[in-house]
């Protein structure tokens, strides 16, 4: 396993998680400005990378992640050449997250975990340091690959119950970042029907299928539309204190960092406020 004690990174309790494949300087100073410590970038991000270092500069110590570069769409040598441009400019600021993304949706989606080490070979081969990486895992054998090639894993559409399981098994050393996903609406018809046009998406892939299985749901729980009890298990909803107190329930459980995900649209109108909300009940620093 890679010393972890000089890797684990600092992006603070809480952090921003948008679908949106860039962030606009803007939105990467409100959200600092809110005092979250990270703003993960989802939707698999281009090799290229080119929105990180505009909201960087427009920054002072937000963290920019990608959650997750996907292996079959950003060639190793190209995101190397990113990561190194970042690094140059703004360096410890940028969190390298990559990710076999799902075999549903990839032609080319054959040997996922042997094509995942093949990438970080090139990505060591680039002298991109396992302390700036982390991985997309849910299963034993990718987060003990997390464990041994990255700084730590960034699993998605998971549970606390989950985040024990995977604390326990990479050991204490190891960065653990969970996203969950959060509505806020005391309105638990409302939050459930959100949460369930976000989660069904995902129920016919195979990789969070078989994680939910794995962590004690069953077959009618992950069938299409998804129960009640997983969305409820997935989706935190309710007054900000009460989805801050879920979200805490990841840091009780041993994530160093949890990645919100608001629900219902991801424009600045409906994320920003969201997120002013939850700060206030999360306890974060604000700067203005």
């Amino acid at each position: 396993m890679t010393d972890a004690v000089s890797l684990k990174p600092d992006l603070g309790r809480f952090g921003a998680w948008l679908p949106t494949r860039s962030v606009t300087p803007e939105v990467a100073a409100a959200i600092e400005s809110l005092g979250y410590g990270a703003a993960w970038i989802g939707g698999s991000p281009d090799a290229d990378l080119t929105w990180v270092e505009p909201a960087l500069q427009q920054t002072t110590s937000l963290q920019l992640a990608t959650g997750i570069v996907n292996i079959w769409s950003a060639p190793a040598p190209a995101v190397a050449q990113s990561f190194e441009r970042i690094e140059n400019a703004y360096p410890g600021r940028f969190l390298l997250g990559v990710g076999v993304g799902h075999r549903e949706l990839t032609e080319e989606y054959v040997k996922p975990f042997d094509a995942l080490v093949g990438y970080l070979d090139e990505l060591d081969a680039a002298m991109v340091p396992t302390s700036r990486r982390v991985l997309a895992a849910l299963g034993p054998r990718v987060l003990r690959l997390a464990a041994e090639r990255s700084a730590g894993a960034h699993p998605y559409l998971t549970t606390p119950e989950h985040t024990a399981k995977a604390r326990e098994l990479v050991g204490n050393l190891v960065f653990l970042a969970p996203e969950h996903k959060v509505v806020l609406t005391t309105d638990r018809d409302e939050a459930r029907a959100i949460g369930r046009r976000y989660v069904e998406l995902n129920l016919g892939l195979s990789n969070y299928v078989n994680n939910w299985l794995r962590s004690g749901f069953t077959q009618d729980d992950v069938r299409k539309p998804g129960s009640n009890k997983l969305i409820d298990a997935v989706v935190a909803y309710g007054t900000p204190e009460a989805i801050a107190a879920r979200l805490n329930e990841h840091c009780e459980a041993g994530a160093d960092h949890v990645a919100i995900q608001v629900l219902g649209g991801w424009n600045e109108e409906t994320l920003l406020p969201a997120l002013t909300e939850l700060a206030g009940a999360l306890g974060l620093d604000r700067t203005n």
